[in-house]
């Protein structure tokens, strides 16, 4: 593995995981706040791949070159997108 596939590989490692939380913590609130579950998933989905589309968006510059920063960023822009589907039609 070379060097920038390795820095990539750690900066994921340790950032995703706080945006993991937050995005659990916001789905919470909206199953708390009684709101449909296919609707909160929904907001779930699509903020969770905002915000991870938001990360690899502000490391672009340094990785933009390298395969797995583009599957990277595919898969985040999938999440929103699938996100956007379960708004509008899970149910």
């Amino acid at each position: 593995m070379d060097e920038n596939t390795r820095v990539l590989r750690d900066y994921l490692i340790f950032t995703v995981p706080h945006v993991t939380m937050l995005a659990g913590a916001v789905l919470g609130v909206l199953l708390l706040l009684g709101v449909r579950p296919n609707v909160a998933l929904g907001i779930f989905t699509a903020f969770y791949g905002f915000m991870l589309l938001i990360l690899a968006l502000v490391i672009r510059p340094h990785f933009s070159k390298l395969t797995i920063y583009k599957v990277a960023v595919a898969f985040f822009v999938g999440l929103i997108l699938m996100g956007v589907l379960l708004l509008f039609y899970g149910e």
